[in-house]
């Protein structure tokens, strides 16, 4: 079985859908990355793809297409995408195993390039 860099919850899932099916321009899925932000480090990114970028990491999972940076790859390694709603509002949430820190706002990350020596062992002994 193939190493998905990161992967859905069905809340999340749900939700890329429901995104999805209610843009008024045709839509294949999403684009996560990361970028520079707040006083943590990095804050997570999420676009619209209408067309792939060439170069791209593809996960589909759930039956929803998620495409990835390959600039954010290393640092997405493992993460679980998470839809979470509550009185407060609601937004996608990421899992990351990753993250070292996030500052005290939740806008933004401090995260570490995955282990991929961990990684590999892990597979093996599953």
């Amino acid at each position: 079985m193939a190493f998905k860099i990161m992967s859905l919850t069905d809340a999340a899932a749900e939700r890329i859908t429901e995104i999805i099916e209610d843009s008024d321009k045709p839509v294949l899925g999403l684009r996560v990355g990361i970028k520079n932000a707040g006083c943590a480090g990095v804050a997570y990114t999420m676009d619209y793809v209408a067309e792939p970028v060439t170069g791209d990491d593809h996960v589909t999972d759930k039956g929803v297409d998620v495409w990835v940076d390959p600039k954010a790859t290393m640092y997405l390694l493992g993460t679980i995408m998470d839809f979470e709603q509550s009185k407060m509002g609601s937004s996608f949430t990421f899992k990351n195993p990753n993250q070292t820190s996030a500052c005290g706002c939740g806008e933004s990350v401090t995260l570490k390039a995955a282990d991929l020596k961990a990684i590999a062992e892990a597979r093996a002994t599953a």
